[in-house]
C-alpha cells in the first residue's frame, strides 16, 4: 500500500486543515514570525522569499522515494486567516510510522487550536491504516507535550538530540 498524500482539507470544529501550497509563504511569514517559536525547535523565522522556497521543496515531496511529506496549513474559519502548520512525515512502506509536527503562531496560542489540529492529523493517519505516530518533543516544552497527550501520544524513554520521542500504536 502507498501512502496517502494530503489531497483534501481535513475539517475540525474550528479549523481547515489545508493542504500546504507555495502561495502560503506569504502570510505564513507573518504568522510564524515570532522568534520565540523556535526556542524548543532552534533556527530563526525565515522571511517570505525564504519560506516560499522552503515551500517549493516541502511542495515537490521528499526525495526518497520511501518518504511521503504531507504538509497542511491551519485555517482558523472563524477569523478567515492562517494560523499555524502540521505535518506528517512516513516512512517506508515496510515501517508506515509516522512522525507529526505542529506549530502555532504566538498570537493564536492558548486556544487549543495545536491540540485541535494534532487530534484531526492522529484521527486522519490512523483512517489511513499507519499503525504508528511519534513526536519529538524537546522536554522543557510542557505546552507540546500537553498537545501530544491530548492526541493520543505518550512519552518514551527513547531521546533523540535531546528531545523525548513521544509514540501512539494504532488499533
Amino acid at each position: 500500500m502507498s501512502h496517502p498524500a494530503p489531497a483534501a482539507v481535513i475539517p475540525t470544529a474550528r479549523l481547515e486543515l489545508r493542504p500546504l501550497r507555495i502561495e502560503h509563504a506569504a502570510e505564513m511569514a507573518g504568522v510564524l514570525s515570532d522568534p520565540g517559536l523556535h526556542t524548543f525547535i532552534g533556527g530563526v523565522p525565515l522571511d517570505a522569499t525564504a519560506l516560499r522556497a522552503r515551500y517549493e521543496r516541502l511542495v515537490a515531496g521528499s526525495p526518497d522515494p520511501e518518504v511521503t511529506w504531507c504538509n497542511w496549513v491551519l485555517h482558523a474559519r472563524a477569523e478567515r486567516c492562517l494560523v499555524g502548520t502540521v505535518q506528517a512525515t512516513l516512512g517506508p512502506a515496510a515501517d508506515r510510522t509516522a512522525e507529526i509536527a505542529w506549530v502555532v503562531g504566538t498570537p493564536w496560542q492558548g486556544r487549543g487550536y495545536a491540540t485541535e489540529a494534532a487530534r484531526a492529523l492522529v484521527a486522519w493517519l490512523a483512517a489511513c491504516s499507519v499503525p504508528q505516530v511519534i513526536a519529538h518533543i524537546h522536554p522543557g516544552h510542557r505546552a507540546s507535550a500537553a498537545v501530544a497527550r491530548a492526541a493520543g501520544l505518550a512519552p518514551t524513554d527513547h531521546r533523540q538530540d535531546g528531545e523525548v520521542r513521544w509514540r501512539a500504536v494504532m488499533a
